[in-house]
């Protein structure tokens, strides 16, 4: 009887020095689909939750068809629309910026002045711009993404969002300029009137808090000096419900989750 214990079975004999052939790999092929709900969110019209709703409804069309099934994937390059508006997929940014002095609200300048872009630096790929705009010698906070929808609704008077100043005059502000102010200013053809103000420091009159939801351009310093005061000092301290809190001058951040809800929640 033959001893088979050491040899190998018929057919895997294997000649010496020669390895066996290796099965070929197949790479896998990248996905580049995303699902129509993020491709919604993305493009800053609502929340995935919010884009389920629309999707069933009948509201979104992708490549001319309304789509109406749950968990339905886009390619690169397919066409979607929302009523008349045609979506862009892009990660949304929110930024809070602390604006120093010296810097202007713009993406650029013709005459090469200081940005504020220049303090995001090449930090982000997708393009940012700032919401609404604080002149080159106010600082304080400031909004900037690529989130058109919630930029037009924050421009927007009609939704009154708020922002409280900080303002340092060059001499005390007197009790009866104060309400005159409470009462409402004349700017032109508008009458505006604060949210709120009062004195910042009441043993320092010459600082003032004040709050307000008109959009013109350098608000604030046109209603103080409409009464004959010069702002040395204006601050934007809150804007729609953000604060500086944890913010140094020239710096920025992210905004949470729960700080770009609330904000995406405001009518």
């Amino acid at each position: 009887m033959k001893n088979t214990r050491n040899n190998p079975p018929a057919g895997r004999a294997r000649r010496k020095g020669v390895r066996p052939k290796s099965t070929p790999r197949f790479q896998k092929k990248e996905d580049t689909t995303i699902r129509l709900n993020k491709y919604i969110a993305n493009a800053g019209v609502c929340s995935r939750r919010e884009a389920d709703v629309l999707i069933t409804s009948g509201a979104i069309k992708v490549n001319g068809k309304i789509v109406t099934e749950l968990g339905t994937k886009v390619m690169p390059g397919d066409t979607v629309l929302y009523g008349k508006e045609k979506l862009v997929n892009e990660q949304k940014v929110y930024l809070l910026l602390n604006k120093p002095k010296d810097y202007i609200t713009t993406t650029d300048d013709p005459r090469e002045r200081k940005t504020v872009m220049q303090l995001i630096g090449n930090s982000f790929q997708e393009r940012l711009y700032p919401v609404g705009r604080l002149d080159r010698n106010t600082t304080g906070l400031l909004l900037l993404t690529n989130d058109g929808t919630l930029t037009k609704k924050l421009s927007h008077p009609s939704h009154g969002v708020k922002k409280l100043y900080h303002v340092k005059l060059h001499k005390g502000v007197s009790k009866q300029d104060m309400e005159r102010i409470a009462n409402g200013i004349s700017l032109g053809k508008d009458k505006i009137v604060p949210d709120t103000i009062a004195y910042a420091n009441p043993e320092n009159k010459s600082e003032v808090g004040i709050e307000i939801h008109s959009g013109q351009n350098r608000v604030v310093r046109r209603i103080f000096e409409q009464l004959g005061y010069k702002v040395a000092k204006l601050d934007r301290v809150i804007y729609a419900g953000l604060t500086k809190k944890d913010l140094p001058r020239g710096k920025w951040r992210k905004l949470t989750e729960k700080e770009i809800i609330y904000l995406k929640m405001i009518r």
